[in-house]
């Protein structure tokens, strides 16, 4: 499964496929590229070899991608870790699936569920001091 999580809404979006190549990669940042068309994207993402792929780079250079790598080891600092453990608890653990459309189906009816139920996530740590001295945008009414 490959995923992204839009900050502005909260919500999921995933592609589940048998494989995770920077082919399937750049398939979803063209997804992603089509549901913003006018807006600069910042993808955040962990050190998997396929989001450094040379076709991947030059293709978030060309249509106003900008891929944020994070620290080496650092990939629980990025926000859609906390989502997948969630998806692991509530769609998989405990659960016994006879084929991946069985388990495919629990994961997509999770991520619905989990959709209809979200708010957005960009009023974190209101209080934090960091927010003294960082400029965030204005929450949008």
């Amino acid at each position: 499964m490959l995923a992204a999580l839009d900050l502005a809404t909260g919500k999921l979006y995933y592609r589940i496929r048998p494989r995770k190549r920077w082919r399937e990669f750049l398939s979803l940042l063209k997804a992603l590229r089509v549901r913003w068309p006018g807006e600069k994207l910042y993808v955040v993402l962990d050190n998997f070899s396929p989001h450094k792929h040379a076709n991947i780079r030059a293709w978030a250079a060309d249509h106003r991608v900008e891929l944020v790598f994070l620290p080496t080891y650092g990939s629980w600092l990025n926000w859609i870790e906390a989502e997948f453990a969630a998806l692991r608890y509530f769609a998989l653990n405990g659960t016994d699936h006879r084929n991946h459309d069985e388990q495919n189906a629990a994961i997509a009816a999770y991520i619905r569920w989990r959709n209809s139920h979200t708010e957005p996530k960009t009023n974190f740590a209101p209080d934090s001091p960091i927010r003294q001295w960082t400029k965030y945008p204005a929450k949008a009414v």
